[in-house]
């Protein structure tokens, strides 16, 4: 299922991270992660230059996701999953569903539901 991004939320969302981690696979499943500096301009996710591993997962396994790391302990970690194009050694990725996570709160009731209804702390970014 194709979630439509909020695009505006994402570029804010993004304001306040300093760096992200792409993940990708390979032929035989196994994720490789790199940390990159995406930038969001036309609708899409300039990565820039990749490593050949990276480069060569995402050129066979479209299929990508991005994780922005909290700045402190408590706070959000944006996810992005997209997908991935190769051109050269640069990537880019065109998001397919965005989401701010993290874990339920420490003294929350286990089970309670939430406002997004995934259990933990998330914010999905769609319109």
């Amino acid at each position: 299922m194709s979630v439509k991004v909020d695009l505006d939320q994402l570029a804010a969302a993004m304001a306040d991270f300093t760096f992200a981690y792409l993940v990708t696979v390979g032929d035989d499943y196994r994720a490789h992660t790199v940390a990159v500096h995406p930038v969001l301009a036309g609708g899409v996710l300039g990565v820039g230059p990749v490593g050949n591993r990276t480069r060569r997962n995402a050129g066979s396994h479209a299929d990508v996701t991005l994780v922005w790391p909290p700045r402190e302990p408590g706070g959000y970690t944006l996810i992005v999953d997209g997908a991935a194009t190769v051109a050269g050694d640069e990537l880019t990725v065109a998001p397919g569903g965005a989401v701010l996570h993290r874990p339920a709160l420490p003294g929350s009731t286990p089970g309670s539901p939430t406002a997004s209804g995934c259990g933990d702390d998330c914010v999905p970014l769609t319109d």
